[in-house]
């Protein structure tokens, strides 16, 4: 099923409010352990796969309307049989599906050199295609020599709606980037490099037909501006020292 995915570049002054506003229609992800701050919080950690020449980052930026995205993503830390996910995240417009294939951490360097998915791989009830969906990843990346190119970290405040599961809302915060990653660094904090030190991003994902109205209120109350907002493109240029129009509030 197609998602919606609505992106704001928020300043960080506005977080605490627009928390208030939407703690009326959204309680906090289930799934997630409060942090020392009491939040639903977790860290987020990705590292994207890319052409040497950037043809993803470039794609986005030429406004290329069908994009595909490749990328390992990791949470909490590299524990014992920590699970990583292989996803390819498909961009339609703003409508959003995902393949996704959970993979042992310490084996991921293995099924990526070999791609032996049978031996590392297992379809479950949560993700039944997860076999066939890692086979597309690694062939993906095999024919476009695809290899490790941008890691995003950042720490991820999140929450569902109390009437309808399916809207989520996210905030994402201290956003931080590192290039040329090795995929053995997935969860290291060395070498990141801030960007939007001063802003978050928030987004609102559905997948109805309308965003629900509380949340289109809560846009115009706080006057935000939708825009296409990549994490990969931003962390990318944060290393080419370029900047964003939408740090003008």
């Amino acid at each position: 099923m197609l998602r919606n995915e609505k992106k704001y570049l928020v300043p960080n002054r506005l977080l605490n409010p627009i928390r208030n506003r939407v703690n009326t229609f959204m309680r906090p992800d289930i799934f997630v352990r409060d942090n020392p701050e009491g939040l639903p919080q977790y860290t987020v950690r990705s590292i994207y796969f890319d052409s040497r020449r950037l043809e993803a980052y470039h794609e986005k930026l030429g406004g290329v309307l069908f994009r595909r995205k490749f990328r390992v993503r990791g949470y909490h830390g590299p524990e014992p049989e920590e699970q990583v996910v292989l996803e390819i995240k498909r961009k339609i417009g703003s409508k959003v599906k995902k393949y996704r294939a959970f993979v042992n951490y310490t084996h991921l360097d293995e099924l990526l050199e070999n791609g032996q998915v049978d031996q590392y791989v297992e379809n479950t009830d949560y993700e039944p295609n997860a076999c066939e969906d890692a086979g597309r990843f690694l062939f993906h990346l095999k024919k476009k020599q695809f290899v490790p190119t941008c890691l995003i970290t950042y720490d991820r405040e999140a929450y569902h709606g109390l009437l309808d599961s399916g809207v989520r809302i996210t905030f994402d915060k201290n956003l931080r980037s590192r290039m040329w990653p090795p995929t053995g660094q997935l969860f290291s904090e060395e070498q990141l490099k801030k960007f939007f030190p001063n802003h978050f991003i928030l987004e609102i994902k559905y997948f109805s037909e309308e965003m629900p109205r509380w949340a289109r209120s809560l846009i115009q109350e706080f006057r935000l501006r939708n825009e296409a907002l990549s994490k990969y493109t931003l962390g990318i240029d944060a290393h080419l020292g370029k900047g964003s129009p939408s740090t003008n509030y």
